[in-house]
């Protein structure tokens, strides 16, 4: 495996000389300061603003430590007039995962627990499907997406949001995930892992998750506005709102009540914060000089060292000239034309972050969306950081969305798309009457299929979204939820025996692979009441 990170007392020995070198080599940008970095960025912002349609978007450039660049476009809440700004709360999803790894390393500092402990030592009712994974996963382990589940295990305990399950449900249920792969072999994107690391600072730190990370994270780094655990939004205020896309239009879906409870997936993505706050952690993370001891030498390369080998996508490699990507704590490590990029991305329903850095050159990207804007956040970011790896790029944001519309456009050419089935009617209820009933999965709990005024019914006990209604295609059965996308619709199968079991499989082969529908199978329990 290449090595990604080049030790900091090499870094600081060749600072002068790099920073003559700099000046010579090709598809090295320059700075872009004040006036400079608005004329090079806010022509970005606003074509993405404008291909994309979004709600509203915050974007900020750290440059040598300094912010060149803040804007904000659109509405907390589309059609209100609500504007955001700098201080407007989004989700930022899967970033908490870098503030958990950085609480960690705070402990890790403090002599309260080492990366290599096992994890029984702090939560004795961690249990593994293997007991030897079970007394072998150390601390360290939790981060680096390396247990040897699959894609996304057990997501449907977190999400969609909110629902009945707590931390301890998590807990409870990853020993009934069964791996697809030996302990760390290979890397599988993992959301649980993290939540029983969030429980892991909180026995070792004796305090919980939520307290900590504004006590260690939030405080000592002048991250005013980000929110964890429970907190009311009436009374915080300013607080940006999802969206999807509804008949070509950006809706609220999934909003906030007036109090936002303490969920379980904080530790692995449910945290808040401003584009404010996010501008500080980047200042933070590239300049150590910014908050002195908050974290030691030793941790903060921890974090950033590779600690597992990630796979090179197709597009890192035309895009990025990347020759190698791998997972630190709470990072995606690689290399962008030749320079060293530590980054990560969040995704919510309808909330969508990413933030990348350029150590080397001590430069930051943060992009906040509240809408459905994958595209947009891919092509947004990778025009801002080609500003600085390859100047003489001529792509811009036009011509990664249109490359983007092109890979969709192959995947269907190569029937990589979601069958049609509109030819969809309800399912019959004399002819389900062998297979109506109460059931019950491991790990996911009681779910019961039963008629309910006229309509099948499909419903998981403790969602409050896995509920809808059964439908026939051919000869085949789906689930239509009431309140959830067309493309997060699973077929629902049937296995006959004593008892019956029900399995579900996505329909789309491009669903959120938090949709983890293959690790599940139902077995009837009882009658439906």
């Amino acid at each position: 495996m290449p090595s990604c990170l080049p030790s900091r007392i090499h870094r600081h020995r060749t600072t002068l000389a790099l920073a003559a070198a700099l000046t010579l080599l090709p598809g090295v940008g320059v700075a872009a300061t004040g006036a400079d970095a608005r004329a090079v960025f806010d022509p970005m912002l606003e074509q993405t603003v404008a291909r994309e349609d979004l709600p509203g978007i915050a974007m900020a450039v750290v440059e040598d430590g300094e912010v060149v660049f803040s804007a904000t476009r659109g509405e907390r809440r589309a059609g209100t007039g609500q504007r955001i700004d700098a201080n407007t709360l989004f989700k930022i999803a899967s970033n908490s995962k870098a503030m958990t790894a950085a609480l960690l390393a705070r402990l890790v500092d403090r002599g309260l627990l080492r990366w290599d402990d096992p994890v029984t030592r702090y939560l004795p009712q961690f249990r593994m499907h293997d007991p030897w994974v079970t007394e072998h996963m150390q601390v360290r382990d939790l981060l680096i997406h390396n247990s040897g589940l699959g894609l996304g295990a057990g997501d449907l305990m977190l999400w969609p949001e909110p629902n009945a399950f707590t931390r301890q449900d998590v807990i409870a249920g990853l020993a009934h995930l069964k791996p697809v792969t030996s302990f760390r072999s290979g890397y599988a994107y993992d959301n649980l892992m993290y939540v029983v690391a969030g429980e892991v600072a909180a026995a070792a730190g004796g305090k919980p998750y939520d307290h900590l990370m504004r006590e260690e994270v939030f405080a000592p780094l002048g991250m005013q506005r980000c929110q964890v655990g429970a907190w009311s939004v009436t009374q915080v205020g300013n607080v940006a709102q999802p969206h999807v896309r509804i008949d070509g239009r950006n809706a609220m879906q999934g909003t906030d009540a007036d109090m936002t409870t303490d969920r379980p997936s904080m530790a692995a993505g449910g945290i808040r914060c401003s584009l404010a706050d996010m501008t500080r952690w980047m200042q933070v993370l590239l300049d150590p000089a910014r908050a002195p001891g908050w974290l030691s030498a030793a941790q903060r390369r921890a974090l950033w060292t590779a600690h597992m080998p990630m796979p090179i996508s197709e597009r890192q490699r035309q895009w990025d000239n990347a020759h190698f990507s791998a997972y630190g704590y709470g990072w995606r490590l690689s290399d962008m034309d030749g320079q060293w990029k530590v980054a990560h991305t969040g995704t919510l329903s309808g909330m969508y972050s990413s933030l990348a850095l350029l150590p080397d050159r001590r430069v930051g990207v943060v992009v906040l969306i509240n809408g459905e804007a994958e595209d947009a956040r891919t092509a947004l970011m990778q025009a801002a950081l080609k500003h600085y790896t390859d100047p003489t790029a001529t792509e811009g944001v036009g011509g990664y969305l249109d490359a983007l519309a092109r890979e969709r456009q192959q995947r269907a050419a190569a029937g990589h798309v979601r069958p049609d089935t509109g030819a969809r009617r309800p399912a019959d209820l004399h002819g389900t009457r062998a297979w109506q009933g109460r059931y019950e999965d491991p790990w996911l709990g009681p779910a019961s299929v039963c008629p309910d005024q006229g309509q099948l019914r499909f419903r998981v006990a403790r969602s409050g979204w896995l509920h809808g209604e059964v439908m026939q295609v051919g000869e085949r059965w789906l689930v239509q939820w009431d309140n959830l996308g067309e493309d997060t619709q699973p077929w629902l199968q049937v296995q006959p025996g004593v008892p019956p079991t029900l399995t579900l499989r996505a329909i789309d082969p491009d669903i959120d692979f938090s949709y983890d529908y293959q690790d599940l199978q139902f077995t009837r329990v009882g009658d439906c009441p």
